[in-house]
């Protein structure tokens, strides 16, 4: 059985992040001891929240989700996880951030004539 090197101590969870991005885990680990983890109590950790949106922003989202064959909600939770990530990579101020702020303008509520699918 080959000796595994220590894992180092890290100041920071990016650094351990940028080290495990760049060295391979099987020096460090054994695997082969490895065992599943399960944790039956562990809850989801989403809350729930009330959102007024333009009943014709809704029924295009409604639209796409059906396209899509995924339900509304978890597709607006998507658009709005790539909108944040993206919005966190621009590196922008608060103050920035906070000036962008305003109600959606059209092209919501455009959909195309016949777009709708028939309901399941």
């Amino acid at each position: 059985m080959p000796k595994r090197k220590p894992i180092p101590d890290f100041r920071s969870e990016e650094e351990e992040r940028e080290f495990w991005a760049t060295h391979d885990s099987s020096d460090y680990v054994d695997w082969g001891q490895a065992r599943r983890a399960v944790y039956p109590s562990l809850k989801p950790s989403t809350e729930t929240i009330s959102l007024r949106l333009p009943a014709s922003l809704l029924a295009d989202l409604k639209i796409l989700a059906n396209r899509m064959d995924v339900p509304y909600q978890s597709l607006l939770k998507v658009y709005l996880a790539d909108r944040v990530h993206e919005e966190f990579g621009r590196g922008q101020t608060t103050g920035e951030l906070a000036a962008m702020i305003r109600e959606p303008e059209a092209p919501y509520g455009k959909a195309p004539k016949g777009s709708h699918r028939k309901g399941k």
